[in-house]
């Protein structure tokens, strides 16, 4: 059973990106846990542990973004859109959901919204952030080939998000019937 919010948001977000991949198609070349060779050139890929990659995720995602003071359903959306899109994207889109100054670094002042964040306010966040994250990925040019499985997490990750809970257990895990 997860202990924090960020172990709890690392086994959705591992759930989403899974093994080892080495996709032609894919721009980040070799891809294991979603740490991809492109942005880590001097891993061995092949050989990274589920360890290795979280250690890397917690460092340079959950940390960068100052994920330990968002919602736990915020923080999930902003690591997700991090892990998937970068953390400079990630952090724009947060910063423009939060309704502060646009600059793609969590500074002080991105702190203390993110901070003030709860309630409404961060599902509201939630959703806009979600929103700018789904109109931009279905306009890149790789959406023909990876498309379909990104629709599947983007769609299954406001449940996911919506579920988490102050101990940190998402109430939602699987994705809703259709009907």
């Amino acid at each position: 059973m997860p202990d924090t919010v960020f172990d709890t948001i690392m086994s959705i977000v591992i759930g989403h990106e899974g093994g080892y991949v080495d996709n032609a198609s894919d721009p980040g070349g070799r891809t294991k846990y979603g740490i991809s060779q492109r942005s880590y050139p001097d891993v061995d890929i092949a050989q990274l542990s589920l360890e290795g990659a979280k250690a890397i995720y917690k460092r340079d995602y959950f940390d960068r973004l100052s994920l330990d003071v968002a919602d736990p359903g915020l923080a999930l959306v902003a690591f997700d859109a991090a892990v998937n899109n970068g953390v400079g994207q990630a952090a724009r889109w947060l910063q423009a959901a939060l309704g502060v100054a646009v600059d793609g670094v969590i500074g002080n002042q991105t702190k203390a919204a993110l901070a003030a964040c709860t309630g409404d306010k961060a599902q509201e966040a939630l959703v806009a952030m979600h929103a700018a994250r789904i109109y931009m990925m279905a306009n890149l040019s790789t959406w023909q080939t990876f498309g379909r499985g990104w629709s599947r997490r983007l769609a299954h990750l406001p449940y996911q998000a919506a579920g988490m809970t102050d101990n940190n257990t998402p109430a939602v895990t699987e994705q809703p019937a259709a009907g």
